[in-house]
């Protein structure tokens, strides 16, 4: 079997799922475990943060949802997005909770849960500013009243998204939130059901920023009913500004790999695809068995990117192929063949984390574990 494999401790995610409950208190925590749970797992990593303390998971798509259920999952699933209307039928067979905010998706919802003789709880999604998916304020409390003249329909929850909350000294998450207060405040009368709807809008960045002593008022109010996290659940910081905050969150993933083959390279020799490094005296190459189909970007050692083999960082030199990569040892005669590799994680006293590698690539965490492929088995421990 091919060497190189994500290694996942799962007795990490629970932990961090433990910290960020107790942060988030008395909030409930939805556990987003979307894009097969950022690379780690969606199913693993759900029960894992369930075992934690969280009491919902966060999902994109119709199908995540329906993965998580055939897995034996019963939780409360929350749709991110708005499900096309022929999905519909398929939400309310597998029990999940659709995010709604357009009159097109109130009516394929309420036509499905009356074809099924149920009432289907849903979550009223408000754009208060990022612009990518849900109702404009001023709509939200026509959709509200909407909903609630459907007998078929609950609206269960009223959510926002933030689009700065790691940037901390941006206004722009006040002034959401304030906008989404005034939604809030605008409701129609329930009719006598007991208590509001769900009110969540935190992610990631509000909850870590929110216990700072200078968080706004808002924005420590913001946990509202539920937080719904994602990156940190992983151990990633969601914003460099915020790195300081993670702490007593552990990394989850680590990536490891195999030396497959070392060769001594010649001064004035080159390596790899273009040709693109060439080598100014005698050096030690080794090939590793990892390359951009597996999630190492192909521009990686173009940008000063490092593996740790023996305990020591290595520069990854040249382009990154499909299937592996190059790295420059120097003249150290200790490496060989089978030698383990590490891309991200630790090895001896050193440790190189996603955040260090994502700001190589000049991107964020969330890329970086997202990135990993298929075709590198996940080890759970």
């Amino acid at each position: 079997m091919r060497p190189t494999k994500a290694v996942v401790d799962l007795e990490a995610l629970t932990a961090n799922t433990v910290e960020l409950a107790r942060r988030a208190a008395p909030a409930e925590l939805c556990a987003v475990v979307k894009a097969d749970g950022y690379g780690h797992g969606s199913v693993a990593a759900g029960r894992a943060a369930l075992a934690g303390g969280a009491t919902w998971l966060g999902v994109a798509l119709v199908e995540e949802g329906v993965e998580l259920r055939d897995a034996g999952v019963t939780a409360p699933i929350l749709l991110l997005s708005e499900p096309r209307p022929n999905e519909m039928v398929e939400v309310v067979e597998h029990d999940l909770r659709p995010s709604v905010y357009s009159p097109e998706g109130l009516a394929a919802a309420a036509a499905a849960a009356a074809n099924a003789d149920r009432r289907l709880p849903v979550h009223l999604k408000i754009d208060t500013g990022m612009n990518r998916v849900g109702a404009r304020p001023d709509d939200g409390p026509l959709l509200a009243r909407a909903i609630a003249a459907k007998a078929d329909l609950q609206l269960e929850g009223v959510w926002t998204h933030c689009a700065v909350a790691d940037e901390l000294d941006n206004p722009f998450t006040d002034i959401q939130l304030e906008r989404y207060e005034r939604v809030l405040g605008s409701l129609p009368d329930r009719d006598g059901l007991p208590g509001p709807p769900r009110r969540h809008a935190a992610n990631s960045a509000l909850l870590l920023s929110a216990s700072r002593p200078d968080a706004s008022p808002i924005r420590r109010r913001g946990r509202y009913d539920m937080v719904r996290v994602g990156i940190a659940l992983y151990g990633l910081s969601p914003g460099t500004r915020l790195a300081g905050d993670i702490s007593g969150l552990q990394p989850v993933m680590g990536l490891q790999a195999e030396v497959s083959y070392v060769k001594a390279v010649r001064a004035g020799e080159a390596v790899s695809y273009g040709l693109a490094h060439r080598f100014d005296s005698d050096r030690r190459v080794a090939t590793v068995a990892i390359g951009y189909a597996d999630g190492a970007r192909r521009d990686y050692g173009l940008r000063g990117g490092q593996v740790l083999i023996r305990g020591r960082r290595r520069p990854v030199v040249g382009v990154v192929t499909m299937d592996q990569l190059m790295v420059d040892c120097g003249l150290d005669g200790d490496v060989s063949a089978g030698d383990e590799v590490v891309l991200i994680g630790s090895q001896g006293d050193e440790s190189i984390r996603a955040e260090e590698v994502a700001a190589r690539l000049d991107t964020i965490p969330y890329e970086v574990v997202c990135d990993i492929g298929r075709r590198v088995r996940r080890h759970y421990r």
